[in-house]
């Protein structure tokens, strides 16, 4: 069944409210991380309770890192969650729109294996999910842009991706100096870029998108 349609977008938790009302739950993925120069893309997957809500089950981007904490926490306390993570090298070497992927697949796999539950649905934001030779591949997938905004599994899933992440890139500025990591989350800010035209990159930065960026610097705009 496609997705009701109101003023050209998805009628807010749509996929939600259709598995709750039959009993059933659905899985909302989400990715952090694909346009940084460093650090891995963190994807995850949420399963939320039956007729259960959060309001701040919002996109993560949009919420203040205490509101960020708060949505996390409760997540962690009341849903079924996990995540998928791939560092730098298989970035470099698939491509950040196949890590992505690999990200998501990685996710919601896991997720499956510990979840009590059997979902009806999959929603993903953005991303076609392809999920052939798995044990999932019989499940439906619905993707759309702008998922965070039109399913709260999503907005979940953008949260659970988004903390891992950042704790992750806070943990790296500890060890690798320079690059202010927990400022910029390997973002490709001035200050970021300024730092590897200076002291080159280090063994997180996804080599080959910095190159790019980098060449893409030196030919039009000087730092």
């Amino acid at each position: 069944m496609l997705p009701i349609r109101q003023s050209g977008n998805l009628i807010h938790n749509y996929f939600e409210d259709e598995a709750w009302g039959n009993n059933t739950v659905i899985v909302g993925i989400d990715e952090v991380g694909r346009g940084c120069l460093a650090g891995p893309v963190v994807a995850a997957a949420v399963i939320i309770p039956a007729h259960t809500h959060h309001q701040l089950l919002q996109d993560s981007k949009i919420l203040t890192l205490a509101q960020r904490l708060e949505a996390y926490a409760w997540i962690q306390e009341h849903c079924w969650s996990s995540y998928g993570i791939i560092h730098n090298r298989l970035i470099d070497k698939h491509n950040i729109y196949q890590s992505t992927l690999m990200a998501m697949r990685k996710a919601l796999l896991q997720l499956l294996e510990h979840t009590p539950h059997a979902p009806s649905t999959i929603v993903v934001d953005a991303m076609p999910l392809r999920l052939d030779n798995t044990h999932a591949q019989h499940i439906p997938v619905h993707y759309f842009n702008f998922g965070e905004s039109f399913s709260s599994s999503i907005a979940a899933a953008s949260i659970v991706a988004k903390v891992t992440r950042d704790r992750l890139m806070h943990s790296f500025d500890t060890i690798i100096p320079g690059f202010s990591l927990a400022r910029n989350k390997g973002y490709a800010t001035i200050h970021h870029r300024k730092a590897l035209s200076e002291i080159h990159y280090s063994i997180i930065h996804r080599t080959r998108f910095v190159k790019t960026v980098l060449d893409k610097n030196n030919n039009e705009t000087p730092l």
